[in-house]
C-alpha cells in the first residue's frame, strides 16, 4: 500500500505546526546544546513508534470483531480532531515560555525523551484519531497503520531536527516568540478542524 496524497498532505501540514514537542527539544537544545537536543528527538523518535505499534495492534483487534465498529471509530476519530482544532485555537501560550529545564547530557535526554513520547496520552489519542482515516479495510490492517504512522513520526522528527538546529533564534526574543506562538496556535487547530471535517465527509469504503 502507498501513502495516499491526501495523507501526505495533512500529516505534513500537522508536522510542520510546531506543538509540544518542538518546544520539548527547544528547551532541552537550550539547556544542554545541541547534541542534547538531538538525542532528545531521537528519544521522541522512538517513543512515536511506540505509540503507532500498539494502536496497530489494538486496531487490527477492532476490525477484526466489527467492520461497522471501526466505521463509527473513525468518525469518532474525526470528531476528535476537530474538538482538538477548537481546543487549540482557545487555548493560550504559557507566558513563561518553554518549560525550565536542566541540562542533562545526551544519554539522560534521550531516555527522558522516551520516556515523555512513550507516557503521552495525547500522541496515542491523535494516532488513534488521525490514522485510521486513511486505511482501508479491504487490506491488511497492521501493515497500513505502521507504514502511515512511521511516516507521521519520521515528518515530526525531522521537525523536531530542525528546531533543534534553529533553536536559538526561536528563543531569541520573548515578545515575538509569543506572538508567533498564539499564531501558530490558530493556524493548527484551524488545520485540525478541517482535516476533521473533510475525513469525516469525504466518500470513502468502510
Amino acid at each position: 500500500m502507498l501513502p495516499t496524497f491526501s495523507f501526505l498532505l495533512a500529516a505534513t501540514l500537522l508536522a510542520i505546526i510546531p506543538g509540544p514537542g518542538v518546544a520539548y527539544v527547544v528547551a532541552r537544545t537550550v539547556a544542554g546544546g545541541t547534541a542534547e537536543g538531538i538525542t532528545t528527538a531521537v528519544g521522541l523518535t522512538l517513543g512515536g513508534i511506540v505509540h503507532v505499534l500498539a494502536a496497530a495492534l489494538g486496531l487490527s483487534v477492532l476490525i477484526a470483531q466489527s467492520a461497522m465498529a471501526f466505521t463509527v471509530f473513525k468518525y469518532l476519530g474525526a470528531a476528535y480532531l476537530v474538538y482538538l482544532g477548537i481546543k487549540t485555537i482557545l487555548s493560550r501560550p504559557e507566558a513563561s515560555g518553554s518549560p525550565a529545564i536542566k541540562r542533562a547530557g545526551p544519554a539522560k535526554a534521550l531516555r527522558d525523551g522516551i520516556i515523555v513520547e512513550t507516557l503521552n496520552v495525547k500522541t496515542a489519542m491523535f494516532f488513534l484519531a488521525f490514522i485510521p482515516q486513511f486505511v482501508s479495510v479491504q487490506q491488511a490492517m497492521v501493515p497500513q497503520f505502521i507504514l502511515l504512522g512511521s511516516i507521521c513520526v519520521l515528518l515530526n522528527s525531522t521537525v523536531d531536527l530542525i528546531a533543534v538546529f534553529a533553536a536559538s533564534r526561536i528563543v531569541s526574543t520573548r515578545v515575538a516568540k509569543a506572538a508567533k506562538e498564539r499564531l501558530l496556535c490558530r493556524l493548527s487547530g484551524a488545520t485540525m478542524m478541517t482535516l476533521g471535517v473533510l475525513v469525516a465527509i469525504a466518500n470513502r469504503e468502510a
